[in-house]
């Protein structure tokens, strides 16, 4: 592989007698990955139903890796039930060494595609609130589809410049989640044409765009809240340099130890103006010490406690009566809704998050859990609803077995025969599964099960 006589230099004087080592890597093969979604199934159910061979990622408690020359996870029924997410083994790190607990506020600020977010989401098991932000509009709509898919209800997907958030936010978070835009050096095996995008937009480019992103987060958490920062980047100027202006502008911050592993490498001090040896507790990821590819994290902590008050004024929701066609729906429905968190726009009906602050003039794609559309006398549940279910949670479903071809065409859209499986049944809406972990919905009319699922996401 051609790399950028620069970059190979700056390795060679990073690396020293290991640079040989490292440089070997580019020969290798990459390593496929995927996380288990621990707020649908446990690690040990999916590893008892799992298709296709896994091996532990052994830092990271829910992670795999697979061969991705030989199988393709992304064709499997369980991806389309939100069972996982396929991610390179590196980036799990971060979203898995910030210590979530449920009930937090948390704000991944750089999130598209998903793969921090929705594992953010899984350790809140539904609970506090999760803001997941990208600046580009196109980018957040992805986002927005995999964080359905994980089944993520309690959630705000944004789309806005940090510095506008911090004026809706300020130390509202208890925890925050920087994976900021970088060079991509880490990733330069993985995906070649970061290589070119490097020669392009290098490091100097970026690291002014990581320092500004990072005091406005720093803004918006609350004292005695954590803030994780992370890049896929070799470059001290991106990673040390941008931690120490952090500690430098906003003196309140502190790094804290993380979750070690064998394979993790100290930050180095040497690369700040201040030398600060606090530096070292942050944590690089080099590829020829471990499975994966190059990252790098900072886990902070704000001073004033060990969780600060919570500075934000929520905006407060009146008690709804529940609109006929939707209590009629909610009697199938073994769980009961808090009426203070029903929000209804338009024909729309969502189920937001407790404790949100006014988000009147933000930019946003979504608000919460979009439950479904009000229709002349009735009401449609929308797909983001299908996927939020649990087993049990629906009183009328249709269960395939993954090895049923028939799963395989409602993933398609097809209007399938369900005669076998739907005798004495009532006709209406009824939850689509796999192995007991919905996909999605289906109408059943005399034993014919009319296809609901989402057409965007339907298998190809």
């Amino acid at each position: 592989m051609n790399l950028p006589c620069a970059f190979e230099d700056k390795m060679k004087g990073m690396l020293g007698d290991e640079y040989p080592a490292y440089i070997a890597c580019y020969d290798e093969p990459r390593y496929y990955g995927l996380r288990v979604n621990t707020n649908k199934i446990t690690v040990e159910e999916f590893i008892r139903i799992c298709p296709f061979d896994i091996t532990p990622i052994p830092w990271i408690p829910n992670g795999f890796y697979y061969d991705g020359e030989a199988v393709s996870p992304s064709r499997h029924p369980y991806y389309f039930a939100g069972l996982y997410y396929l991610q390179e083994p590196s980036a799990m790190t971060p979203a898995s060494r910030l210590p979530v607990e449920q009930g937090d506020k948390v704000l991944d600020l750089c999130a598209a595609p998903g793969g921090k977010a929705t594992e953010l989401g899984a350790k809140l098991m539904d609970t506090g609130v999760l803001a997941a932000n990208d600046i580009s509009s196109s980018r957040a709509k992805g986002l927005l589809k995999n964080m359905e898919v994980f089944g993520i209800g309690n959630m705000l997907i944004l789309s806005e410049e940090p510095g506008k958030l911090s004026g809706y936010f300020a130390e509202y978070f208890d925890k925050i989640l920087i994976d900021a835009p970088c060079s991509g050096e880490g990733m330069f095996r993985k995906d070649k044409k970061m290589v070119k995008a490097w020669e392009e937009h290098g490091p100097e480019y970026f690291s002014s765009i990581q320092k500004s992103i990072i005091v406005q987060a720093a803004d918006m958490l609350k004292p005695g809240g954590l803030l994780l920062y992370s890049t896929c980047t070799f470059d001290g100027r991106e990673n040390e340099q941008t931690v120490a202006y952090l500690l430098k502008n906003r003196p309140e911050f502190k790094i804290v130890d993380m979750e070690q592993y064998e394979g993790f490498r100290p930050g180095c001090p040497e690369l700040t103006e201040a030398k600060d040896p606090a530096i070292a507790k942050t944590v690089r990821i080099f590829p020829h010490h471990m499975k994966g590819e190059g990252h790098y994290l900072a886990l902070l902590r704000k001073d004033g406690g060990i969780r600060g008050e919570d500075c934000s004024v929520p905006f407060k929701r009146s008690r709804i009566k529940l609109p006929a066609e939707l209590e009629a729906f909610m009697e199938k429905v073994s769980w009961e809704l808090d009426l203070t968190r029903i929000d209804i726009r338009g024909e729309r009906i969502y189920y937001m998050p407790e404790g949100l602050p006014d988000l009147r003039g933000i930019r946003f794609l979504r608000t919460g859990l979009l439950m479904g559309e009000l229709k002349k006398n009735r009401f449609e549940p929308s797909q983001a609803l299908a996927m939020y279910m649990k087993k049990g949670d629906y009183e009328d479903t249709i269960d395939f077995s993954a090895k049923d071809e028939r799963v395989y065409r409602y993933l398609k859209g097809e209007t399938l025969d369900a005669g076998d499986m739907v005798s004495g049944r009532s006709k209406g809406w009824h939850l689509i599964c796999v192995d007991g972990y919905p996909l999605g919905w289906g109408k059943l009319s005399g034993g014919v099960l009319k296809n609901k699922y989402l057409p965007g996401w339907r298998m190809c």
